[in-house]
C-alpha cells in the first residue's frame, strides 16, 4: 500500500495541474471502488473549481469551490495519470507505461485546460468521498487520526507523551494511526534502524523524562522526519504498483538499509550483524538484532 511519501509525491504531481482548474466533466465508470461513491458524485464535482490540493496522512484532499472536499485514498493499487494532449510527458529514469489497461480506469477528471486525470485501480481498494469543508477534521475519516509526522509537531516530547505507559512493541505503536498518522511499515523499519532501536522494544520505554532514553525519543522524532523527507524527495518507493503521475517510479527502495534485505550484512561498518525478518502484527519486520536495542 502506498505510504505517506508516495501519497505526498502524488499530491505534488497533481497540484500544479489541478489547482485553479474547473472540472468540466467527470467520468465515473462504476458505482463503487472499495466503498460506493457518495450520492450524485459526478454531479457534485462537475463545474467546480479546484482551490487547492492537500494531504492528511495517506489521504489526498481536493478543496473545491462548492465548499466540499474530495477525499481520495489510493488503496493498494490506485494510480493517477496525467494526460496532457499538448505536452509530451518527461518520465524519470525509472518508468512505468502510464495508465495501464483502461479496463481499470474508474474515474476520469476532465479539466478546463484540456488535461485529463485518470484514476486507475486494478484491485479497487482505493476510494473517493465528498465531505463539507467545515467539520472535515471531525469526519469519519479523520476524527481518530493522530498527528502528522512531517512538520514540527512530531518531536521527542510528543513521542514521550504518546507512548507513556504503552506496553505494545515500539513498531506497533509507531504504526498506530491514532497516535501518529501516515507512518507505514517500510518507513518505520527504516527509521528504527537508523535510530538504533529494536522494533520489539516496549514503546513506553521512550517516555523517560531524562537520560539515554529521553535522547532516543528526540533522535527518533528527528529521524522519522528525515526518512520521510528523503523518501518524498526520491519520489517514494516503487515495490509493486506505485508510480508517479507521469509514470515515473520512485527510487527510495534503492536506499533501503534494512527493509527487504533479510540475510544481508548490516550496512553499519562497525556492526557486522545480519538483517533478520520476522512477522509482527501481520507485517514483515526487518531489523538488525545486533545494533538495534
Amino acid at each position: 500500500m502506498p505510504e505517506l511519501p508516495e501519497v505526498e509525491t502524488v499530491r505534488r504531481g497533481l497540484e500544479p495541474v489541478m489547482t485553479g482548474q474547473r472540472l468540466v466533466r467527470v467520468e465515473q465508470n462504476r458505482p463503487d471502488l472499495r466503498f460506493p461513491f457518495p450520492p450524485c458524485f459526478r454531479e457534485r464535482l462537475e463545474g467546480q473549481t479546484v482551490l487547492s490540493l492537500g494531504r492528511r496522512a495517506k489521504y489526498l484532499l481536493v478543496d473545491l469551490s462548492s465548499d466540499e472536499v474530495l477525499i481520495m485514498h489510493l488503496g493498494m493499487s490506485g494510480r493517477f495519470t496525467i494526460i496532457d494532449p499538448l505536452q509530451k510527458q518527461k518520465p524519470g529514469a525509472f518508468h512505468h507505461e502510464t495508465g495501464g489497461t483502461d479496463l481499470h480506469d474508474h474515474v476520469i477528471f476532465h479539466l478546463e485546460s484540456g488535461v485529463r486525470i485518470i484514476y486507475n485501480d486494478p484491485r479497487r481498494f482505493g476510494f473517493m468521498d465528498l465531505h463539507p469543508r467545515r467539520g472535515l477534521e471531525t469526519s469519519l475519516h479523520f476524527k481518530s487520526m493522530g498527528l502528522e509526522p512531517l512538520g514540527n509537531k512530531l518531536e521527542g516530547d510528543r513521542i514521550r507523551t504518546l507512548f507513556e505507559g504503552k506496553k505494545a512493541p515500539l513498531k506497533a505503536a509507531l504504526l498506530d494511526q491514532s497516535l501518529i498518522a501516515g507512518l507505514g511499515n517500510i518507513y518505520v523499519c527504516e527509521a528504527l534502524y537508523r535510530a538504533g532501536l529494536s522494533p520489539k522494544r516496549r514503546a513506553g520505554t521512550l517516555s523517560a523524562a531524562r537520560g539515554a532514553m529521553k535522547e532516543k525519543a528526540d533522535v527518533l522524532a528527528e529521524i522519522i522526519r528525515d526518512v520521510l523527507t528523503e523518501a518524498v524527495e526520491a519520489g517514494g518507493s516503487s515495490l509493486r504498483d506505485f508510480a508517479q503521475t507521469d509514470g515515473s517510479l520512485g527510487y527510495f527502495q534503492h536506499r533501503f538499509r534494512v527493509y527487504d534485505r533479510e540475510g544481508e550484512t548490516c550496512p553499519k561498518k562497525s556492526c557486522g550483524g545480519v538483517i533478520k525478518r520476522f512477522v509482527q502484527s501481520g507485517r514483515s519486520t526487518f531489523y538488525c538484532p545486533k545494533c538495534q536495542k
